[in-house]
């Protein structure tokens, strides 16, 4: 059985991950395509849609949630946005810092496995809440790994370790620690066959959720795949329908496969050779100092061994390793300015310098830190989580002033709709029908509702007045009318005044001046000056009309005495829109009503 050998280098856009047939494969990290949703600490994992065409229907879906850079996905523990796009994979992202600067957050795992560890304690979880068993669940980080490596399963006897990466080695000997081993941990032939199989573990995207399934590996056998469910946990441990099929066909457990030793074939030392300098190359272009000294000390082993024959490739492989030693030494001068960069970014209280050198040293400096540097990194990601803070508490007290003063607006405009209504209801009088009147008071009792605290003493006395009418259906007594002018008297100042454009129209039959000419001072002869006013009798006709117009006006219904064909609100009832108005289609059917 073939294994491939993988290392991995982290760079500035990604990670460079070592494939002994394909050399260093360069990953995009750039793209964050998992969050948790509700908040930063949240346990429930999300993953975006890559097409637009989802991500529309993601985003109606998730319309009131939140999505988090979340804290057990490794992340800075702020709120993210969804990127749409068209031409390439839609992801999430981070909002723009204070100063309008891109987020930089250290963030390590961004693709759709980032979240696995919490998609296999959610699936454990539900699966063992269906069998009536209950579990603890870790994220450890033996050795500083990062989180999401290894999830530990505890139950009161026995439990599981699974290793979602390499990072950590599997311990087949530790008791209460069953190994599941993800698809690209490598297991060596000598241990399936001493153990007689070892447990796998996959996870398949499925929309926007990743679905866990269990393998069986053995030797001389392929991996069969089955469904959590399918799966139980015995006295032995974590068992599945080929571990069963497995037990069965052996009786007892071999002491020992092989009676006699046999020797591991070993590469030529030349092959060995040429593999470890096309390595150290490929760890030089991409200038992963980590990745350069683990080769230096294969390089130096590998050296020790060879003859004096080999003196060929002896001064290869030293020449190399000078080389090496020399990069090296100017990546520890690198490394050196940086951090003292960054101290300076720290004494200066710079927190856009102080956030882009950090993310620097935790991308090329992360490995083999001395107690100084510890501690310059340390303060200094204390000091952006702080900012950070503050950041968040100065937007959320910007956004709590901002509906403070939307709400004073609305008030204000509350407040002056109150009075325009009493101004209306006061002018109309015992003139308006009960029905216009009950609905001017329910217009009324809306805006004083939305008006709140800034109703005065004396518009809530008028308002009491209107509704109490409104509520016994009595308008108010009607004024005492005016007497009407004596016979070819001018028009009274008091009264309703009509305008020249309008009685200069008619005849006059008062003084029987004609259409277009000013009515005389001698009525009954028609002789004398002409008058700029005119007689009573000459606008008496405009007068009525325009009364009995009013009065058509008054009787026809109103937008609230009807249901809304839109949001289907009952007559007395306001329309559901976004600012408190009438619907169009509600309004047009009022019209058409009093038409």
């Amino acid at each position: 059985m073939s294994t491939s050998i993988v290392c991995e280098a982290n760079t500035v856009d990604g990670t460079m991950s070592w494939d002994e047939r394909r050399g260093f494969v360069r990953g995009d990290r750039r793209q964050i395509q998992t969050a948790v949703l509700g908040d930063a600490d949240s346990e429930e994992p999300l993953m975006l849609p890559l097409e637009a065409i989802e991500l529309d229907a993601f985003r109606r879906r998730h319309e009131h949630d939140t999505f988090w850079c979340g804290l057990l996905l490794g992340g800075c523990g702020l709120q993210l946005t969804t990127k749409l796009y068209t031409d390439r994979v839609c992801h999430f992202a981070h909002h723009p810092g204070p100063d309008g600067h891109p987020h930089l957050c250290g963030r390590r795992a961004r693709g759709v496995s980032s979240a696995d560890h919490l998609y296999v304690k959610s699936a454990a979880a539900a699966w063992l809440r269906s069998r009536d068993q209950q579990a603890d669940f870790e994220f450890v980080q033996p050795g500083g790994v990062p989180i999401g490596s290894v999830v530990d399963i505890r139950f009161p006897r026995g439990g599981l370790r699974v290793h979602l990466d390499q990072a950590v080695e599997p311990a087949w000997d530790q008791d209460g620690h069953e190994p599941v081993l993800g698809v690209s941990v490598p297991v060596d032939r000598d241990t399936l066959i001493d153990r007689w199989y070892v447990h796998r573990i996959r996870l398949d995207s499925e929309g926007t959720a990743r679905r866990v399934r269990i393998g069986t590996e053995a030797f001389a056998r392929e991996t069969e795949w089955f469904a959590l469910d399918e799966c139980e946990m015995t006295q032995r441990g974590l068992s599945t329908p080929a571990v069963e099929q497995i037990v069965r066909s052996r009786s007892t457990r071999p002491v020992t496969q092989w009676g006699v030793a046999k020797t591991k074939k070993v590469p030529d030392v030349g092959a060995r050779a040429a593999v470890l300098l096309r390595k150290l190359d490929d760890a030089l272009r991409v200038e992963s100092a980590f990745v350069v000294s683990r080769l230096l000390r294969d390089i130096k082993n590998l050296i020790a061994e060879l003859t004096a024959a080999r003196r060929d490739i002896r001064a290869q492989l030293e020449a190399a390793v000078s080389d090496a030693e020399r990069w090296l030494e100017g990546q520890a001068q690198v490394r050196r300015e940086l951090f003292s960069q960054l101290e300076e970014a720290l004494a200066a209280g710079d927190a856009l310098r102080v956030r882009q050198f950090l993310a620097r040293v935790n991308t090329t400096a992360s490995h083999d830190r001395t107690e100084d540097e510890i501690s310059i990194a340390d303060v200094a990601a204390a000091y952006v989580a702080e900012q950070q803070q503050a950041y968040i508490k100065r937007r959320q007290a910007e956004a709590a002033a901002k509906v403070a003063r939307q709400q004073d607006a609305r008030a204000r405009r509350a407040v002056d709709r109150v009075q325009t209504l009493l101004a209306t209801l006061e002018r109309r009088g015992a003139d308006q029908s009960v029905k216009s009147m009950r609905k001017l008071v329910r217009e009324l009792m809306h805006a004083v509702t939305d008006a709140g605290e800034r109703v005065g003493a004396d518009l809530q006395k008028q308002i009491d007045v209107w509704k109490t009418r409104a509520d016994t259906g009595k308008p108010p007594a009607p004024k005492t009318p005016r007497p009407a002018p004596a016979l070819g008297s001018p028009q009274p100042v008091g009264h309703e005044q009509v305008a020249r454009r309008f009685w200069i129209k008619r005849n006059c039959p008062c003084c029987q001046a004609v259409a277009g000419r000013n009515c005389v001072a001698n009525a009954p002869t028609g002789n004398g000056a002409a008058s700029k006013t005119p007689h009573y009798e000459r606008i008496e006709p405009i007068l009525a009309e325009r009364k009995a117009k009013a009065e058509r006006r008054r009787q026809a219904p109103g937008p609230y005495d009807i249901a809304c064909p839109d949001c289907g609100r009952p007559p007395g009832e306001r329309c559901a829109s976004p600012n408190g108005g009438v619907h169009r289609a509600r309004a047009e059917r009022a019209r058409e009503a009093g038409r």
